[in-house]
């Protein structure tokens, strides 16, 4: 063999030794230095590094449909009202408990290999990755049906990805490390919109609609590493036996909890908590451009600054939630995200104004932050680790309601009303939700044991 042979073999097994270990340090538990207090060691823990790389897979075809498509079809000259009917596209994130008893009965042929969670997981990202490069290719002045179809079957490839990764999510995690891991996982997933909403953003302004597409579509590369690199979780329960239990009982068993009436009453607060915030974040982007900011000021401000302070207020919610309990913390985090609905309103009067901008939208990203995290807690919470898929998908899908169909009517709302009174109305409808607080969420109940 000669000299260039033998370190072409040496390499390739350096390299072989390297990537075993790394995988091996990736499946193993993470050990910290014993001094760490149990909340910090929580934070930097192996699986909360799943948590991060699964929660910005999870985010990011959602922040492509609901952040980097209303600017492109804006750029492109598409009438804001067509473009708020584009929230209808959502449709599947309200639905996807109807499917949902399917990804918990079976597994992916051809992938099955790899677990009922992970097989989903991975079918899942591929097929996204590949749709959000193919909607790029598209002119949607000229093409808007084509765009349609394609956004509609993103929406249904993420809907489907968070059917199978929060239950993943819920069955992954221990039950101490519920609070903290929700937490995470939603920062992470807040983390995701830097890449369609302000990255993408800037190299619109620079690159063809098509490069930014592809460019935004590699981002799921991370997650689909991810999941070919975690095991499957080891506390599921067993499979249910066939369709219709796994259609049945999981609703028999949260109808029976308590009673129809609380039931219904969990369903209407899912519903209505942040229904106003929802609505007044929906038109975001077109609100900036019609202000008359830039794309590459929205990219450099209003989404860094919303990001940054939207992530800072998750970190403090889990915190919170820590030392005080989810209850506390949707009446706290729900008044500072209803409060800041008015930042808008102000901002509508004040014009162009970077500062004010950064500022208003700061603060309203860090109260949401507080709420997002007291609010996917309590579903967290709520849900009954047996019928983890199917009953996550039916609270998360009901609270997906706003997004998709009440914000359809968002741009027909501005029409008539114009910016200020959109937001005061926003600001009106988020105080219902507030009002089922003592029923479903009283401030006097002890913190849940599986909160951190």
């Amino acid at each position: 063999m000669t000299l260039v042979a033998l370190r072409h073999a040496a390499l390739r097994r350096s390299f072989v030794q390297f990537v075993t270990k790394f995988v091996a340090n990736f499946r193993a538990p993470c050990k910290l230095a014993p001094q760490m207090t149990p909340l910090l060691r929580s934070f930097l823990s192996r699986r909360m590094l799943v948590c991060v790389s699964l929660g910005f897979a999870s985010g990011l075809p959602l922040f492509i449909i609901y952040n980097l498509l209303s600017a492109w079809l804006r750029a492109s000259g598409v009438d804001l009202k067509a473009i708020g009917l584009f929230a209808l596209v959502g449709f599947p994130y309200t639905w996807k408990f109807v499917w949902s008893p399917l990804m918990d009965r079976f597994s992916v042929p051809g992938v099955a290999r790899l677990g009922r969670r992970r097989s989903w997981m991975l079918v899942t990202q591929v097929l996204i990755l590949g749709v959000v490069f193919a909607v790029g290719q598209f002119d949607p002045k000229t093409e808007l049906t084509i765009v349609v179809a394609l956004v509609a079957t993103l929406a249904f490839l993420s809907a489907s990805q968070d059917i199978v990764i929060d239950a993943y999510r819920r069955e992954y995690l221990p039950d101490e490390e519920q609070g903290s891991g929700t937490a995470i996982f939603v920062n992470a997933y807040k983390l995701s919109t830097l890449v369609p909403g302000s990255l993408a953003l800037i190299l619109s302004d620079h690159l063809p609609w098509s490069t930014v597409f592809l460019i935004t579509a590699l981002f799921m590369l991370p997650g689909i590493v991810t999941t070919l690199i975690v095991g499957e979780p080891t506390t599921q329960g067993t499979p249910p036996k066939n369709l219709r239990e796994a259609v049945v009982l999981p609703f028999r068993e949260f109808v029976q909890r308590r009673g129809w009436n609380y039931a219904l009453m969990i369903l209407l607060f899912i519903f209505l908590y942040k229904l106003g915030d929802s609505m007044a974040t929906a038109l975001a982007t077109p609100f900036y451009i019609d202000l008359g900011f830039t794309r590459t000021q929205i990219g450099l401000v209003a989404k860094n600054a919303g990001l940054w302070a939207s992530l800072a207020g998750g970190l403090l919610g889990a915190i919170w939630l820590a030392q005080t309990g989810v209850n506390k913390g949707l009446w706290v985090f729900g008044v500072l995200q209803l409060v800041a609905i008015l930042g808008f309103a102000l901002l509508a009067k004040m014009g162009v104004n970077i500062w004010v901008l950064g500022w208003v939208i700061g603060a309203e990203a860090f109260a949401v932050g507080l709420g997002t995290a007291a609010f996917t807690a309590f579903i967290a919470q709520t849900t009954d680790p047996r019928y983890t898929a199917t009953q996550f998908a039916l609270f998360t899908s009901l609270s997906a309601v706003p997004r998709t169909f009440i914000n359809a009517t968002t741009g027909f709302i501005v029409a008539e009303t114009g910016w200020f009174n959109f937001f005061l109305i926003c600001f009106v409808l988020g105080i219902p939700g507030m009002l089922l607080l003592p029923k479903v969420a009283p401030w006097s109940q002890p913190k849940p044991t599986n909160v951190v």
